[in-house]
């Protein structure tokens, strides 16, 4: 049978979600719990792969295994095993054919700004004293809407087939003490939202235009956009399945 893993992470301690050599990753970890619990090797496929010291506030995997009495006694048991950095919301069992990447409708990341010096968002949130011109800010980030090539703002050297993308939400909003872009599309290029972001701030400190978005997408050209921002302040929030993938 196929299951969903629903959980969240911190992402300091790790090299991303996606096991790499010589480096400890998520995937890594949870495939190891999964793997000392069932007894039993098991892979797991994630939803999509987050860079290193990114966060995920939900995120999902799926893997494969013989018919098990009780998921979510799995799920308490993986939360004991498991360090405090990482914890499972719920182990599901899904469609046989249920795909935790490709059946993702959409995404959405989070991108978190302070403007004073606070401790506890020290290794959560990315600090600019500036001022910040919010309204520049969320005109450029409308325009994304309108496009659907990012080269831009994708990693260079990446073997994507495809730079497509349809965003269907981009905004800032002040959010108690934290400035936060949220951003939602159907799927996201290896450091997009963090090219993007960075692009976003030169504007917003008034080192470029808002208009200047059009000509950075339309160029194609990862050098003209801006750079990228710290990985301690991105958070993936939500993952949108189609209801029909999971069993009653």
């Amino acid at each position: 049978m196929r299951y969903f893993v629903q959980f969240s992470y911190f992402g300091k301690a790790y090299h991303g979600w996606q096991n790499q050599p010589n480096a400890i990753t998520v995937q890594q970890v949870l495939e190891e719990g999964l793997s000392t619990l069932l007894r039993s090797k098991v892979n797991v496929l994630g939803a999509g792969r987050t860079d290193a010291g990114v966060h995920a506030k939900e995120m999902f995997a799926h893997f494969d295994f013989d018919l098990m009495p009780s998921p979510s006694d799995l799920a308490q048991r993986l939360n004991n095993y498991l360090p405090t950095d990482i914890a499972i919301k719920d182990i599901c069992s899904v469609t046989p054919d249920a795909h935790a990447r490709f059946d993702a409708l959409e995404r959405t990341y989070e991108y978190w700004l302070v403007q004073e010096k606070n401790p506890f968002y020290s290794e959560s949130a990315h600090f600019i004293w500036s001022v910040l011109d919010i309204e520049a800010m969320n005109k450029a980030a409308a325009v994304l809407l309108e496009y659907e090539d990012f080269e831009c703002f994708s990693k260079t050297n990446t073997d994507v087939k495809t730079f497509l993308c349809k965003i269907k939400k981009a905004v800032w909003e002040q959010k108690e003490d934290k400035l936060v872009f949220t951003i939602t599309a159907d799927r996201f290029l290896r450091n997009m939202v963090r090219a993007i972001v960075g692009t976003l701030l030169e504007i917003g400190l008034g080192k470029k235009s808002p208009e200047v978005i059009r000509a950075i997408i339309e160029s194609k050209n990862r050098s003209m956009a801006g750079a990228s921002v710290p990985a301690k302040g991105l958070y993936l929030t939500k993952i949108r399945y189609p209801e029909k993938l999971f069993n009653e």
